[in-house]
């Protein structure tokens, strides 16, 4: 379990981030967050680890308080939240396995951790992660030498390898093409449903959300404007979360051209062209 309690974070410059959210998110559930630039989708994600502080309210998860955390135990909240960005965030001279293995750090000491030195029960969880998500045959590869897609892949894995209780994904397709973008979420959705790990996503494209997302959040202004399913959230709905008409720019694959209005419900195919 999430808890958001009148959750407020105000940035040092009084930027309002999260404007008082109250919100629970079951364990296990998988949920996607949607709404325009500064809504509040990454900052939301960013409190749930401690990356961004809480300023005001209550944040707990798993049954441990968030806002105040400090040393050992931000330390260990963050080992039972794993977190994949949209960049990738791989160190692209290191193998694959060595990126994956950075996924329990926080489960070694610190001279083996300085040495490289990985337990070999620690290397067969990497194997493990790697094989999930269909990239095994990679492990000794350089990170360089992948695609974005094979390189989301290592994040996700470097995450599983980590054994959270909470995965978060800041935009994690914004960088990728519609195939592949399809590929990474339906390797998201398939280990929610597989491991039961509690899955948030900041999506900016809204056919993705309502495909994916068995819950979605939308943010305008740091404030929840909808929390419904899938099925619900309508085109009526989504321009009431952005505040203004659907446009091709907001689903996956649209060409780079003058933005023009476009539905998610009467013609499914016609937007995602």
């Amino acid at each position: 379990m999430i808890e958001f309690r009148s959750v407020t974070v105000t940035y040092p410059d009084g930027t309002v981030g999260l404007d008082d959210i109250t919100l629970d998110i079951p364990a296990g559930q998988f949920v996607v967050v949607v709404g325009l630039s500064g809504a509040g989708k990454s900052t939301l994600i960013r409190s749930v680890n401690g990356l961004v502080p809480v300023t005001n309210g209550e944040l707990v998860v798993d049954g441990s308080a968030v806002h105040g955390a400090k040393g050992r135990a931000l330390r260990r909240l963050r080992a039972r939240v794993g977190m994949i960005f949209q960049s990738f965030n791989l160190v692209k001279r290191s193998s694959v396995l060595t990126n994956v293995l950075v996924g329990r750090l926080h489960a070694t000491g610190f001279l083996r951790s300085m040495l490289g030195w990985f337990r070999a029960s620690d290397k067969q969880l990497a194997f493990e992660a790697l094989d999930r998500v269909g990239i095994l045959e990679k492990a000794y590869n350089r990170a360089s030498a992948l695609s974005g897609g094979q390189q989301q892949r290592v994040a996700i894995a470097r995450v599983l390898a980590q054994q959270p209780s909470v995965i978060l994904a800041d935009e994690p397709v914004a960088s990728l093409d519609p195939p592949t973008a399809h590929m990474v979420m339906r390797d998201l959705q398939r280990i929610n449903r597989e491991l039961g790990i509690t899955t948030i996503v900041n999506l900016h494209f809204l056919d993705l959300a309502r495909e994916f997302g068995d819950r979605i959040i939308g943010m305008r202004d740091g404030k929840v404007v909808f929390d419904g399913s899938g099925v619900q959230a309508d085109d009526a709905v989504f321009e009431r979360i952005y505040g203004r008409s659907l446009t091709n720019e907001d689903v996956l694959g649209a060409d780079d051209v003058e933005a023009a209005p476009v539905s998610l419900t009467s013609d499914p195919d016609a937007a995602a062209r």
